[in-house]
């Protein structure tokens, strides 16, 4: 099949790349002139396992294409996908303008029926406005004979496993009600579908809010297990034990119940956002997401509280060893890293950074450029020198296992703040560390509680 994707960002490339492996004839459309050029040569704007080479094989196997034109673009695809950013706003929604100019680019230039398809996330009624959008372009070049049909076909991607996701899907939304658009997509998507049948066919709006819930349902858990952790760690509870606990039970299930620092990226922050925008719009108070988000955001201020806290709030001066500044491992997207409040809050407080990531370093680069207080090191083992303590801020795999010897010979003082839980207590205790961690019992501060008796 033809297939014509509007943007070359993670979605639209990760997309496209999977769809031309397993045959189809995509033509990837992007207004960045450079970066199309780049993705002719191979060079990928993103860090995503296994991506590159994909990209390689089916640009050269004539299969995937990158161009800026999009009338070219619009002639090439029985379907179009709309694969653009959504950024949002001030007040948390949803920025449609690419989405809405790439609709009105595919009506300006269609000369037959067209599919065309949401794959960005949008919220709710998003479909209304790209085919209000679509029919007024046609009006307006007296072409409203053509026929269209607008799906939401949302994608449930992970950073730093999507070529995987995409490749094998837990399930495909498609939200139409056309019969003859359901059997384009079910053509479309036959490679993906053979073991079992992983589509699921709903009404658009429906399809638009399963991404929204998905997302603020992983967000929540996230949430709600990092609020237990605060709780163990003033109880005196070990929250790793607890999480093995409730994991157990079938209903609950181990994913996303980790705690940590928070979590970042360019999709749980926003899109629960967006539906808290949505919600404010039809005058209902979304008390659990706007909690969530609340829990969130201050779970992100918990190291440098630990941190301050243990150096009695005398950071002036003081330099950080900081492993880890990507959101989270096995990508370079530092989108409200949980790292980005760390380091701001020591520099705010006068503190020093030396910062170490396996893939998100020429990202600080860009986004911090040339700092006094910043040094990106080439070298975890680099970041250490005469820091005064080392904090884990992203668990990339290589962290796991290092040499503590060097680590302690590094440092001014033997201290770790952990904020991914990837050291066992016990043990750096035996290694002579100073060592606080998330929801587990930590040295010297204060945070444990004693529970009252309550009167009889």
């Amino acid at each position: 099949m033809n297939v014509t994707v509007f943007g070359t960002g993670y979605v639209g490339l990760v997309q496209g790349t999977i769809l031309a492996e397993v045959g189809h004839h995509v033509v990837c459309v992007d207004l960045d002139d450079n970066k199309v050029e780049k993705l002719k040569q191979g060079n990928i704007p993103i860090y995503e396992p296994g991506l590159e080479s994909l990209v390689k094989e089916n640009h050269a196997a004539g299969r995937l294409e990158f161009t800026t034109d999009a009338i070219a673009g619009v002639k090439h695809g029985q379907v179009q996908f709309i694969a653009v950013g959504t950024p949002p706003d001030e007040d948390g929604s949803a920025d449609l303008k690419y989405v809405l100019t790439v609709a009105a680019t595919i009506a300006e230039h269609m000369e037959q029926s067209q599919i065309i398809i949401n794959k960005s996330t949008v919220p709710v009624g998003s479909a209304d406005r790209v085919r209000a959008e679509v029919e007024k372009v046609l009006v307006r070049r007296g072409r409203d004979d053509i026929a269209f049909d607008v799906v939401s076909n949302p994608e449930f991607l992970k950073e730093g496993s999507a070529v995987a996701d995409c490749q094998k899907p837990d399930r495909i939304i498609i939200g139409t009600e056309c019969d003859a658009t359901i059997e384009v997509m079910r053509e479309l998507y036959a490679p993906f579908n053979r073991n079992h049948d992983k589509i699921i066919v709903m009404d658009v709006k429906s399809a638009e809010l399963t991404k929204y819930a998905a997302n603020c349902m992983l967000a929540t858990k996230i949430s709600f297990m990092n609020e237990m952790a605060n709780l163990a760690e003033r109880l005196g509870a070990d929250i790793e034990a607890v999480r093995k606990g409730i994991g157990s039970d079938p209903r609950i299930g181990y994913d996303f119940i980790y705690p940590g620092v928070g979590y970042g990226g360019s999709c749980f922050p926003k899109d629960l956002q967006a539906l808290i925008h949505v919600s404010n719009t039809i005058d209902f108070d979304a008390k659990l997401l706007k909690a969530v988000e609340s829990r969130n955001k201050e779970q992100k201020n918990t190291l440098f509280n630990k941190v301050s806290q243990h150096f009695n709030a005398e950071l002036k001066a003081k330099t950080f060893a900081i492993w880890g500044l990507s959101f989270k491992p096995n990508t370079d997207d530092m989108r409200d890293a949980p790292s980005r409040v760390l380091m701001e809050a020591f520099w705010a407080a006068g503190a020093k950074v030396q910062a170490y990531d396996p893939e998100a370093m020429e990202e600080a680069q860009r986004i911090y450029g040339s700092n006094d207080h910043l040094v990106l090191c080439g070298t975890k083992e680099a970041a250490l020198k005469k820091a005064d303590a080392l904090i884990i801020v992203t668990e990339w795999q290589n962290f796991r296992a290092p040499d503590f010897d060097l680590i302690k010979s590094q440092l001014t003082e033997p201290t770790i703040f952990d904020g991914r839980n990837i050291y066992e207590p016990r043990r750096m205790e035996s290694k002579g560390f100073t060592y606080y961690s998330v929801g587990r019992p930590s040295p010297l501060l204060s945070s444990s509680i004693t529970i009252k008796s309550a009167k009889v």
